[in-house]
């Protein structure tokens, strides 16, 4: 791929099934008709732009619009695309009013479609794919940053043993086996030498932050896994929950600090940075205000150890992108802009290794 891309373009709405992806509608129809109350057919499938993992479906029909998500076909990652666990999480967390679509079923089945795939609602509404909010007045683009930070506080303060949660992962050493669990997953995906990755997967084990705290968390939260309110900035629902888990709240809460001092990508791809719009775009909060703001939300006074979070999130997402390229080279990549996200991993791990240093690597 060459040039830019639009993000807000390449990655919103929905599209042809693309090649590979596709599956027996058919069959998937006369699932749906036995398996949902109300359901009709005639059934029409595109697949959603966005997303590098899961492929996923908008499912159309006289009775309503639904989401199908779905395991890539082809040769998985151990422990990857974990459809099963999103949709236990979602239904977990739908019945107490938290921002998730309505989960209709999960089918186990491999002989429906091909993979394992589970069905929710359709929310109607915004994502922003570009993460200093193009397009939107100043107190809309505060308040969308602000519903962030409450979602992300809300979810943090989740009795998990109230909503069946509390067997979802192990309690502690949550940062500790994310380090190790993301660096066999790079080594297993690895396409070339990076020093910065060497360096980090040798000092992370004995500096990544260690907390005694547990809460259920969401493992990618981030703007475009939200889907925003048309006429308010009011948050209807989150996406991809696939890397759910119990573990450090504030080990999730700095990752979606990244994107305050992301690498600006030369391509569009990846996860968007703010870097470049701090300061000249209104309306988007200053890091310090936003991290005072959940820190407020969660009654905690602070955040310490901020550098090492950083190094271990900056770290963590560049071995996700790693298994992208990976997905490329292995012919499962779910996003036609997945090859654009291999120029962006060297760069990632390089702010993970500054970070490092600061922490006194």
């Amino acid at each position: 791929m060459t040039g830019k891309i639009d993000r807000q373009t390449a990655f919103s709405g929905t599209g042809d099934v693309r090649q590979g992806h596709e599956f027996d509608i058919g069959a998937l129809e006369a699932y749906l008709v036995e398996q949902i109350d109300g359901f009709c057919g005639p059934l029409s499938v595109e697949q959603f732009k966005g997303g590098q993992s899961n492929p996923t479906y908008k499912l159309s029909s006289p009775s309503g619009s639904y989401v199908l998500r779905r395991k890539p076909p082809g040769k998985l990652l151990p422990s990857a695309h974990a459809v099963e666990r999103e949709y236990r999480v979602i239904s977990a967390l739908h019945p107490i009013g938290f921002p998730v679509a309505r989960p209709y079923l999960l089918c186990e089945d491999d002989s429906v479609i091909g993979t394992a795939f589970y069905v929710m609602g359709f929310a109607d509404g915004r994502v922003f794919w570009n993460p200093y909010v193009p397009d939107v007045e100043e107190t809309e683009r505060a308040g969308i940053y602000d519903a962030m930070n409450q979602t992300i506080a809300r979810l943090h303060m989740v009795d998990v043993a109230a909503v069946e949660l509390a067997d979802f992962g192990k309690p502690h050493g949550y940062v500790a086996r994310q380090v190790a669990r993301w660096s066999k997953q790079y080594q297993a995906s690895e396409t070339e030498k990076i020093g910065e990755m060497d360096r980090l997967m040798d000092w992370l084990p004995d500096a990544a932050p260690r907390s005694d705290e547990v809460a259920l968390v969401h493992g990618d939260f981030r703007l475009d896994n939200c889907i925003v309110a048309h006429d308010a900035p009011r948050i209807l629902a989150v996406l991809d929950w696939e890397l759910s888990t119990l573990g450090d709240p504030l080990a999730d809460f700095t990752y979606h600090l990244m994107q305050w001092m992301m690498p600006p990508s030369e391509t569009g791809a990846g996860v968007g940075s703010l870097v470049e719009h701090l300061g000249t775009t209104p309306g988007l909060p200053a890091l310090e205000d936003y991290v005072a703001a959940y820190c407020e939300r969660t009654g905690r006074s602070g955040i310490s150890n901020l550098d090492n979070y950083m190094a271990y999130n900056f770290f963590r997402l560049a071995a996700i992108f790693q298994g992208i390229v990976g997905r490329v080279r292995d012919g499962t990549a779910a996003s036609p802009n997945a090859a654009a996200i291999a120029n962006l991993v060297q760069p990632m791990s390089k702010v993970a290794w500054d970070f490092a240093l600061k922490a006194g690597a």
